[in-house]
């Protein structure tokens, strides 16, 4: 039995792990996009390489996948999986697979975007050159068979795969559906369990419920993305916004702009405007959500609202929804996404992608950076590249769209909204673990000076056998 790490290795997307068990039965855990870095190709097996490949590993050989959670950095090539040949099932729970759907579509009509710009440019393209290009573009028609193969299952349902396999999963408080899974593994006559934390939420957060209590397990593999660091702001969502907003748009009359993934953190965020909105706490003010997908992805949350907390339940009863309010407008085209510009009321603009990293976020943010009545307000992770994260590490200048913008706009951040758990819910997660008996610890999701750190604190708390795997290193289970 052996564990391959190929993504999120040292680096926080991409989550892919490859559990090898007796008889060469293969689980792939997670198969999500990379939007760290691009892989130097000698680092892929010459197989993959030659035949145009993006996986490290022959996709028919992979008989099932286990998905913890839909965001795309752990589910966005599993088209892509499916295009190359994997004809197995992909278990997760029903919010999941619908959220999952949602994005994965999405990204496919992005793709078909793309193609069309390559082979609308009028000069032959080199076979080899095209291939590098297009090999990772899927379409809505690998979605479709995609989503054929899902199945969904049940939390804390002990689900058996045949009879030397078992999975359960544990609601892990970060997304809608979202999940920590727990795999049992029989070979040579020893069971041996093994536990995928994915993301980690956090206590007390918006809508969603507190993570379960996980079992112990021989080997884990945790996530690490605020491995060296709790949250700073300890104050109530409600409190945070009610006072971005009074100091952004009511002391001035200026423009909020709050870049914002559209599934689960959007969510969050006009849930809290709601309920500001019906203490009496938010004046008359214009919020503009600029995101086809968080409308659809508000529509699944209250669909699945059996999942969410006891607060979110009784809020939707007492007010027959969780999301909309009378100053909330969703935008429904790009059309009206432009439109926004000419709109000179105070307002906010909640867009995506988070990072400000392609998407409509991209239009707003170049038009603003450089209003000093507007305010950006960033919300979550930026990963490294991306505006975002230039913008909430205070640089002076940043590039949007190919156009050099000065910051002039007031620049504020919060982790109130994040959906990770801080050290404190990691080291929580971890200590749920006897470290006499865990046999190895493995770190991943999270920046390697941010694991370097962790690692160092569950030494510190008698975890010595932390390792922090580099991509594609495997290890021997047993």
């Amino acid at each position: 039995m052996k564990l391959g790490f190929w993504g999120a290795a040292r680096q926080v997307t991409g989550s892919m792990y490859l559990l090898t068990l007796d008889g060469d039965y293969k689980v792939l855990i997670d198969c999500g996009l990379d939007f760290d870095k691009e892989r130097n190709e000698n680092e892929i097996p010459e197989f993959s390489r030659d035949k145009g490949f993006i996986f490290p590993f022959e996709s028919t050989e992979i008989n099932l996948v286990l998905l913890t959670h839909a965001h795309v950095d752990h589910s966005g090539n599993i088209p892509n999986l499916v295009k190359e040949g994997y004809e197995g099932q992909i278990l997760c729970t029903q919010p999941t697979m619908e959220l999952a759907g949602l994005l994965m579509a999405d990204s496919a009509r992005i793709h078909k975007i793309k193609l069309n710009g390559i082979h609308g440019r009028g000069k032959k393209i080199n076979p080899k050159v095209l291939k590098r290009l297009t090999s990772d573009l899927y379409l809505e028609s690998h979605v479709k068979e995609t989503m054929e193969r899902f199945v969904c299952i049940a939390y804390n349902r002990r689900f058996k795969v045949h009879e030397n396999l078992y999975v359960t999963f544990y609601n892990t408080g970060h997304l809608l559906g979202a999940a920590s899974i727990f795999v049992e593994a029989r070979e040579n006559g020893q069971w041996v369990k093994i536990g995928f934390s994915g993301d980690i939420g956090r206590k007390n957060y918006p809508l969603l419920k507190d993570p379960d209590n996980f079992p112990t397990v021989d080997y884990l593999v945790c996530e690490s993305t605020y491995g060296n660091r709790n949250h700073q702001t300890q104050e109530p969502p409600e409190k945070v916004l009610e006072d971005v907003i009074k100091t952004s748009l009511v002391d001035i009359p200026g423009r909020l702009i709050i870049p914002s993934f559209s599934v689960g953190r959007t969510q969050s965020l006009l849930y809290t405007l709601n309920r500001l909105q019906f203490a009496k706490k938010f004046p008359g003010i214009r919020v503009f959500t600029d995101s086809p997908m968080a409308h659809k992805s508000s529509q699944i949350y209250e669909k699945f609202r059996s999942h969410l907390n006891e607060e979110a339940k009784e809020f939707y009863e007492d007010n027959d929804g969780l999301f909309d309010f009378e100053s909330l407008t969703y935008v429904p085209d790009l059309e009206g996404s432009k439109a926004i510009s000419n709109y000179y009321q105070p307002c906010i603009i909640i867009s995506s992608s988070g990072m400000i990293h392609g998407g409509r976020i991209e239009n707003h943010v170049q038009k603003n950076l450089e209003n000093p009545y507007c305010t950006i307000f960033m919300i979550g992770f930026s990963a490294e590249g991306t505006a975002g994260h230039e913008i909430m590490n205070g640089s002076t200048e940043v590039v949007i769209k190919g156009r050099k913008l000065e910051v002039r706009a007031r620049i504020l951040k919060t982790d109130i909204f994040s959906g990770h758990a801080d050290l404190r819910g990691l080291m929580a997660f971890v200590e749920q673990q006897n470290p006499a008996q865990l046999k190895r610890l493995f770190l991943v999701h999270g920046e390697e000076d941010v694991m370097e750190d962790f690692q160092k604190t569950l030494d510190w708390a008698g975890y010595k056998q932390t390792a922090v795997p580099a991509w594609g290193e495997e290890f021997e289970l047993l």
